[in-house]
């Protein structure tokens, strides 16, 4: 809800929704504090600031939700989110016709330091129709 104001501004990190990831996970794939991680599995990808911290447990990743879809390519149907945004790793089922909330608070997810070229976040940029 406050992804569009300064308040993402203390929470992110390398300009991303963060993501904690315990030490000794991070320590097995090469992960520090502060890196761009991806997030990936059959239903999408999206990337993440790290977090290491031992307050998560190993085999566990929390994804923080809020961060406002950023894809890279609109025309890929598997194209990966800039920004972190949560949604494209979980299933796309309401909890009902009325409320149309998520259902899914967990999900089954693969991470890896991002090595590749940084893309851009621009979701916040004034459209160029603007």
């Amino acid at each position: 809800q406050l992804n569009g104001t300064r308040v993402r501004e203390i929470y992110e990190v390398a300009g991303r929704e963060p993501c904690m990831i315990n030490s000794k996970a991070a320590e097995a794939r090469g992960i520090k504090s502060g890196d761009v991680v991806r997030l990936f599995n059959g239903r999408g990808q999206c990337l993440a600031g790290a977090v290491v911290s031992d307050d998560i447990r190993p085999g566990v990743v929390q994804l923080q939700e809020g961060a406002w879809y950023d894809p890279a390519d609109i025309t890929d149907a598997n194209t990966l989110c800039k920004h972190g945004d949560a949604n494209v790793l979980t299933p796309d089922i309401g909890t009902s016709c009325l409320a149309q909330a998520t259902s899914a608070h967990t999900c089954l997810v693969e991470v890896e330091k991002y090595t590749g070229p940084l893309p851009a976040v621009t979701v916040f940029d004034t459209p160029a129709n603007a």
